[in-house]
């Protein structure tokens, strides 16, 4: 759903663009107390599997793909607020190395795709978690629902935007029932997407979860045939705090291998939007891609004859550059965290 240059008018898109710095700079304080010495690490490593999961197109209908937007996989793993910032960070990289969504759209598509998906999808999570029992198929139940609803509120974002600002003529009801159609069945996709990642995560760590907090019934004794909560000698916080390093090496792994080599069978259809803007004519005015460029517009590495080599080349330094520019922002963030922050994660963590 990445919007190019030219779909969307220079006054919304600049609107749109003060509405995604403001989102950014909440985000940036709501971070500092989301992550801790657990999730910290992991943020940077969540953009870039979201980047890599977003090179697999997978087929919905006839002619049509869809990819993950990646919106609610990053609120339930590392929190909304950093959720945001994941998101931003792999447009951001989308938009300047692959020439993947336009510039001066770049408020537009994090408006929608980072700051929409987010709010929604962990909105929807939050309240089901409050009704369902506290086990961990809850958790991934839940993770479903708020994916699948966090796609089509986003074709409905879209869909606000261009009426106020689309550069065609084309009718707002043609664009929105074709655009909520498409991206319901891609919300399927999504929904998948992000319960399998869920899930495998709790299923290992589910201290690394944000969405999972609190999941854990304290340890029980048996004490003159009664069960009593078990005496902590210590912090929560401390006593599971291990390392990452397994978790953070085995996500690697996996977003190198999917965008280098997986994303070479991922669907060529065009994707949700495009093919909605190509069969309504709002790509009529479509203007030309200022990165387009770059070596690696197109996801593949100009001069380089073989395509699955070229397109792995160019996925393997997508993933790197997402990776690198998310945990030097993340880093900052947990740097620059204030007392209160972290006397605040401490209360939550006890």
């Amino acid at each position: 759903m990445h919007v190019p240059d030219g779909f969307i008018n220079t006054p919304v898109s600049a609107a749109t663009g003060v509405i995604a710095a403001g989102a950014i700079a909440v985000s940036l304080r709501g971070a500092r107390k989301e992550l801790d010495e657990r999730t910290a690490p992991l943020a940077g490593l969540v953009a870039a599997f979201i980047f890599s999961v977003q090179m697999l197109n997978f087929p919905v209908a006839a002619g049509t793909s869809g990819h993950l937007l990646g919106g609610a996989l990053a609120a339930i793993l590392v929190g909304p607020y950093t959720g945001v910032l994941c998101v931003s960070v792999v447009l951001l990289m989308q938009g300047i190395l692959f020439a993947d969504g336009g510039l001066t759209a770049l408020g537009v598509n994090i408006t929608d795709m980072a700051i929409v998906t987010t709010v929604v999808a962990y909105a929807v999570f939050r309240g089901l978690v409050k009704v369902l029992p506290r086990r961990r198929s809850s958790i991934t139940f839940a993770s479903f629902a708020a994916a699948l609803i966090s796609v089509p509120a986003a074709a409905l974002a879209f869909t606000a935007m261009y009426a106020l600002g689309g550069t065609t003529d084309v009718p707002v009801g043609k664009v929105l029932t074709a655009m909520v159609g498409v991206h319901v069945l891609i919300g399927i996709g999504e929904a998948a997407i992000t319960a399998l990642t869920v899930g495998a995560v709790i299923a290992v760590r589910p201290d690394l979860v944000y969405g999972a907090r609190g999941l854990t019934a304290p340890l029980k004794l048996r004490v003159g045939g009664e069960l009593v909560d078990a005496p902590a000698a210590f912090p929560v916080a401390a006593r599971t705090k291990t390392s990452t390093r397994k978790v953070w090496g085995a996500g690697l792994i996996a977003a190198l291998v999917l965008a280098g080599f997986v994303s070479f069978y991922a669907s060529a259809s065009p994707d949700g939007l495009e093919k909605v803007a190509h069969d309504q004519g709002i790509d009529a005015k479509t203007k030309k891609h200022h990165t387009e460029d770059s070596p690696f517009a197109g996801y593949s590495l100009k001069d380089v004859s073989n395509s699955r080599l070229a397109g792995g080349i160019a996925g393997a330094v997508g993933v790197g550059a997402t990776i690198a520019v998310g945990s030097g922002v993340f880093w900052v963030i947990r740097r620059r965290r204030t007392p209160s922050s972290v006397q605040a994660s401490v209360r939550e963590a006890v």
